[in-house]
């Protein structure tokens, strides 16, 4: 009785290969998901720094913001930034309203963080 010789068909390896690819595939995938999702949150995080400045900036001015409308370019954290800012009365004349909202600036109608803030009389 001779001894047989024990190996791996061509076809276990085309099998075993295809899996193998189909892993990588969905390992790939998933750092591509985890890549896109940090460059969103990173962009949202700068908006919200860039709508907190604003705010900060109106409150530390001596003047009273008037009603308006204002489109504003700015830069945080590496990106350009558009911030649409809308200055409103409210019952109290003492006190404006002031609604912002930030957007990329590649992307204008995509925004990324809104912001309500009260900006009193000095």
């Amino acid at each position: 009785m001779t001894g047989a010789v024990r190996g791996f068909t061509l076809i276990e390896i085309l099998v075993a290969v295809a899996i193998l690819a189909v892993a990588l595939a969905a390992v790939q995938r998933a750092g591509s998901v985890a890549t896109d999702s940090a460059r969103e949150t990173r962009a949202r995080l700068a908006a919200t720094w860039a709508a907190s400045n604003r705010v900060a900036e109106l409150r530390a001015r001596t003047q009273f913001p008037a009603p308006a409308a204002t489109k504003l370019d700015v830069e945080q954290a590496g990106l350009k930034l558009v911030i649409d800012e809308t200055v409103s009365d409210t019952p109290n004349p003492a006190i404006r309203r002031v609604d912002l909202a930030v957007s990329d600036a590649r992307e204008p109608g995509r925004v990324l963080a809104n912001m309500t803030a009260f900006v009193g009389k000095p």
